[in-house]
Order: structure tokens, then C-alpha cells, then sequence
């Protein structure tokens, strides 16, 4: 596979308690996506936080994985439905950190077992990436 380079803007107006944000992605596939502190840690409003992202991003990723890993075991998934949250919380003298990922898998995919789920979260680099930095990441099968 080729090297990948994605990239997105932010621009950022106000202080942290009171200004807000918007993320566009350099590709065009989401503009002006809008977050702030008081969206990122209480009710949403329909804005977005990195948190989110990074749950879309691992939640993709390794959908991905699967599928490939079905496909490669002669049974290409009908549908997969994984949903991904992310835990930040207060560690020690560290402040907020990225303290889980829990994933949760289903949907129409015969041969889809623990050993096929443990080789595509191996092959997943969002999963690669959390496991080094320390975050649990936790998959369950429904």
C-alpha cells in the first residue's frame, strides 16, 4: 500500500471557556464541522470534539480491517455495524487522557469470530496506534 497523508484545518476564535472552533478536511468531505469546550464536555448541540472524531476515525478503521479479513476468509461481510466510544478521563498528576476505546461489533457477517476480530484489530493502525499510547482498547461482539 502507498503512504498516506490526510490532513484537516482548524480555525479557532475566543478563549478555551468561551470560543469555538471548526474543522474542515482538507478533501472537502466535511467543512466547517463546529466544537467548543463547553459541547466537548457537556451536551453536544450538535457540535462535534476530537473525541468524537478519533471514535469515527477508530471506528472506520478497523470496520475496514474486518472486512478484509472476512473477504480474505472466503465470507465477505453482508454488513458490519461497530460503533466505537472514546474515554477521556482525569489520570493523576497527567490531566485528561485518552483512557479507553470501547468498540463494540455486529451485524450480518458469517465467519466473523474472536480469532477473525483479534486479526483485524492487529492490522488496524488506529487500534496499533491507541495500544501503544497506553489506551485500553476493548472490542465486544454482539
Amino acid at each position: 500500500m502507498p503512504r498516506i497523508e490526510r490532513s484537516a484545518h482548524v480555525t479557532w476564535a475566543g478563549n478555551v471557556a468561551r470560543g469555538t472552533g471548526h474543522l474542515t478536511g482538507n478533501t472537502g468531505a466535511f467543512t466547517d464541522l463546529p466544537f467548543s469546550l463547553p459541547t466537548r464536555i457537556g451536551a453536544a448541540e450538535g457540535k462535534t470534539s476530537p473525541e468524537e472524531l478519533l471514535a469515527a476515525a477508530h471506528a472506520g478503521c478497523l470496520t475496514m480491517s474486518l472486512a478484509s479479513e472476512l473477504t480474505q476468509a472466503g465470507t465477505p461481510p453482508e454488513q458490519l455495524e461497530v460503533t466505537c466510544k472514546i474515554v477521556m478521563d482525569e489520570v493523576g498528576d497527567e490531566g485528561h487522557q485518552i483512557v479507553a476505546s470501547q468498540v463494540t461489533i455486529g451485524g450480518d457477517a458469517g465467519g466473523l469470530d474472536d480469532e477473525l476480530i483479534a486479526r483485524a484489530h492487529a492490522g488496524c493502525p488506529f487500534s496499533t496506534l491507541l495500544g501503544k499510547a497506553g489506551v485500553a482498547v476493548e472490542i465486544t461482539r454482539v
